[in-house]
């Protein structure tokens, strides 16, 4: 299982290094601006009270916001990906952020008109498909090919980093100089922050071929990266494989990570227990991120993969039989939030193994977009559930069973196909 990776002080050693010695500033673009498209979502929550109070809003229009902006740049997710794929993420997102911090500081114009609300998140969605993960998955997959694993999980973790930071700032700036001016240093603090660090580092393989002195400086951009067309990625068995796996695992840990909280204090825990045992998941999606990055460099990635998100069925299997013990509960939050944490970056990868750089953009959008679906449908799925079983028992049994067939379906991946800039050995059938 293990990969040539693990040669101690081997060529393939030094060129790890080689790649973050050359890279690791663009790595820290590339979070940073991840961090940045999630701090709409991240701080919405804590606008729901002074908005309220303000202009006597409901919840339902208050929460409608970043549904509205979710469903928009998963929609218009392979429109952006093909832009990428054509220009490079450097000349996608740079404009994007401008228009993103311009969006997210017009919010402090809220007049208190429903329409008008839901017009600010109808524009916020459509510019910030610029900045979302495709973009920072193909800059960082695009340029690191022995390390890609951890330096995708250390881009992935800028949405963690922001989940953790921007909620106490965001409450801080509204407490101190109110919820408008807190939109607008948001927005200018946070943003401006990302542009700068992009525009000095965040340079990919479509800007340094262009660069001067290059030899590919003159040729066309499709040359530059090789990978399946769009045509041969919907007829790629591989993909088909990867897609269904991860939207049925997202399905059902999105599911339970929702109504972890009711499930917790149904089995008897207090509601304060219940919050502090809800945040141990938080903590465990970082761990993953780094730690199943620093797997698929070393390991075949389809049984990293494979047997990652497999092991979100202990997860459900510890909350269906052992909501009784402390210990298991522990265990099964620990289990959930370190494979929740890790499905972005398996399925970024493993897109740019299978179906290679050229069309990536598209390729993985889709993915995205499959993604953002299935995160959306876990939640009303597990509710549906309940309802009918007066119980959150029978969806527990689901995700043990779902978890298990998707985490074998990508086991079953078949080895990298040659020519798609994947060194690293590839992983065999089963």
């Amino acid at each position: 299982m293990f990969s040539d990776v693990r040669l101690r002080g081997s060529p393939v050693e030094q060129s790890v290094r080689n790649e973050w010695k050359a890279n690791w500033s663009l790595v820290l673009a590339a979070s940073l601006g991840f961090s940045f498209f999630t701090i709409m979502i991240a701080s919405s929550g804590l606008f729901f009270e002074p908005l309220q109070a303000e202009f006597g809003w409901s919840r339902t229009l208050l929460s409608s916001g970043p549904s509205i902006a979710s469903i928009l740049t998963a929609v218009l997710g392979p429109f952006a990906g093909a832009l990428i794929d054509r220009y490079g993420s450097r000349r996608v997102v740079l404009p994007g952020l401008v228009l993103t911090i311009g969006s997210v500081m017009s919010f402090a114009l809220t007049s208190g008109a429903e329409l008008q609300w839901v017009g600010l998140w109808v524009i916020f969605g459509i510019v910030a498909v610029s900045i979302k993960s495709t973009a920072w998955t193909a800059a960082v997959l695009g340029v690191f090919d022995r390390s890609r694993g951890l330096a995708l999980g250390l881009t992935l973790s800028g949405t963690a980093v922001a989940q953790i930071i921007v909620p106490p700032l965001a409450n801080w700036l509204i407490m101190v100089v109110g919820w408008r001016e807190a939109f607008v240093w948001l927005a200018l603090g946070w943003g401006g922050l990302t542009f700068v660090v992009c525009a000095f580092f965040l340079f990919d393989a479509h800007d340094r071929h262009r660069a001067p002195g290059q030899q590919a400086n003159n040729r066309p951009v499709d040359n530059i990266l090789s990978g399946l067309t769009t045509r041969e990625a919907l007829r790629d068995s591989a993909l088909w494989r990867l897609a269904i796996s991860n939207f049925v695992v997202m399905l059902l840990t999105m599911g339970l990570t929702i109504h972890m909280f009711p499930i917790l204090t149904e089995a008897g825990i207090s509601r304060s227990s219940a919050a502090w045992l809800t945040s141990l998941s938080g903590v465990a999606a970082i761990c993953g991120k780094l730690i199943t990055g620093f797997l698929l460099d070393r390991f075949k990635p389809n049984w990293t993969g494979g047997i990652t998100l497999g092991a979100a069925a202990l997860a459900f299997l510890l909350l269906d039989q052992g909501r009784s013990s402390p210990t298991l509960i522990v265990i099964a939050m620990l289990v959930n939030g370190y494979a929740a944490g890790t499905k972005t970056q398996i399925t970024g990868q493993l897109t740019a193994a299978y179906g290679g750089m050229k069309n990536f953009g598209k390729i993985y959008s889709v993915m995205a977009a499959l993604m953002a679906l299935a995160a959306g449908l876990g939640p009303t799925v597990a509710g549906a559930i309940y309802d009918y079983a007066g119980s959150y028992g029978p969806f527990l049994a689901i995700g043990v069973i779902g978890c298990v067939l998707g985490g074998g379906l990508m086991i079953s991946l078949p080895a990298y196909p040659a020519g798609h800039g994947a060194s690293r050995q590839a992983p065999s059938k089963g």
